[in-house]
C-alpha cells in the first residue's frame, strides 16, 4: 500500500513538474488542455491519487427498467435545471435524440419533450438531424447542454431535438427517447456520442462499458460506464475483437443447437445490439434456426 501510494506521488510530481499550471487551472483541465488526460488515464485505471482528485475519473451504473423483456432503458437529464428523460441505450445506433417541445408528431404528445428555453447551458445550432431505425424514425436539429448519466455530468454534449416522430411506434414507446453506444463512424450528422464524451472529458476511469440485462421480467438490468462488475460472472472474462468499428460487430464463427451447426457454417458477420429485441438475419440462417425449434413464420 505504501509503494503504491509512493509511486502514485512519484507519477504525479512528474506532471507538476513538466506540466505548468495555468492560473485557475484544476489538473484534470490542465491535462486535458495538452492531450494528455486519455493517456494518464490509460496508465493508471485505478488512479492512486483519487482520494485526493476524487473529479478526476469514476465509474457510474445507470439502472436500466426491464419492460417486459423486449426494451431496456433508464433516465437521464439535460439542461441546467435538469429535465428528466427515459432512453434507451441502443449500442445499435450513435446519436443522443429526445423529443422536443417543437414537435407536432402525435408520439411527442404523451413523452416528455425538452424545452431549450428552460435550460440556461443550452446551446442551439442550425444543423439538421434525421435518422432512421428498423421501426421508427425521427427528424429535427442538434444542440448542445450539460447531459448527466448516473453520477456523471456530460459538458458541452450534442444531442437531437426532434420536431417529427412519424408513425405509431414511438408512440407507444415506454421510452421518450434514444442514447446511442455505438461509434462516432454511424453517428448521423457527426455527432459525438455521449460515451466518447465520457471518456474525452475524463469522467470514466476506464475506456469500456458493459451491460446486464435480465430475463423473464426481473429487475436489476443496467449498464455501467468505465468498468465491469465482476460480481454478474464466473471463469475468464473472454474478449472478442471487433471485425468494424462502426456498430459493435464482430464475427460469428458458427452457431449451433446441441452441438450441431445449423447457420453461420463459414463464419458471418454480426452486432450485438442491446435495442431490439429480435434476432435480424439473412433468410437461409434464420430459417434454419427456425425449422430446428419447431418455429413457423408468422407474415
Amino acid at each position: 500500500m505504501k509503494l503504491l501510494l509512493l509511486l502514485g506521488l512519484v507519477a504525479l510530481s512528474e506532471c507538476l513538474v513538466k506540466i505548468p499550471l495555468q492560473k485557475g487551472e484544476s489538473f484534470r483541465n490542465r491535462l486535458q488542455r495538452l492531450g494528455l488526460l486519455g493517456d494518464y488515464l490509460k496508465r493508471y485505471p485505478y488512479n492512486p491519487a483519487s482520494k485526493y482528485f476524487p473529479v478526476l475519473a469514476q465509474t457510474t451504473a445507470e439502472p436500466l427498467r426491464n419492460y417486459m423483456d423486449i426494451e431496456y432503458f433508464g433516465t437521464i437529464s439535460i439542461g441546467t435545471p435538469p429535465q428528466e428523460f427515459t432512453v434507451i441505450f441502443d449500442t445499435g445506433s450513435a446519436n443522443l435524440w429526445v423529443p422536443s417541445v417543437y414537435c407536432s408528431s402525435q408520439a411527442c404528445s404523451n413523452h416528455n419533450k425538452f424545452n431549450p428555453q428552460q435550460s440556461s447551458t443550452f446551446q442551439a445550432t442550425n444543423t439538421p438531424v434525421s435518422i432512421q431505425y428498423g421501426t421508427g424514425s425521427m427528424s429535427g436539429f442538434l444542440g448542445y447542454d450539460t447531459v448527466q448519466v448516473g453520477s456523471v455530468q456530460i459538458t458541452n454534449q450534442i444531442f437531437g431535438l426532434s420536431q417529427s416522430e412519424p408513425g405509431s411506434f414511438l408512440y407507444y414507446s415506454p421510452f421518450d427517447g434514444i442514447l446511442g453506444l455505438a461509434f462516432p463512424s454511424v453517428a448521423s450528422s457527426q455527432a459525438t456520442p455521449v460515451f466518447d464524451n465520457m471518456w474525452s472529458q475524463g469522467l470514466i476511469t476506464q475506456d469500456l462499458f458493459s451491460v446486464y440485462l435480465s430475463s423473464n421480467g426481473q429487475s436489476g438490468s443496467y449498464v455501467l460506464f468505465g468498468g465491469v462488475d465482476t460480481s454478474y460472472y464466473s471463469g475468464n472474462l473472454n474478449w472478442v475483437p471487433l471485425s468494424a468499428e462502426s456498430y459493435w460487430q464482430i464475427t460469428v464463427d458458427s452457431i449451433s443447437i446441441n452441438g450441431q451447426v445449423i447457420a453461420c457454417s463459414g463464419s458471418c458477420q454480426a452486432i450485438l445490439d442491446t435495442g431490439t429485441s429480435l434476432l435480424v438475419g439473412p433468410p437461409t440462417p434464420l430459417g434454419n434456426i427456425q425449422n430446428y425449434i419447431g418455429a413457423r413464420q408468422n407474415y
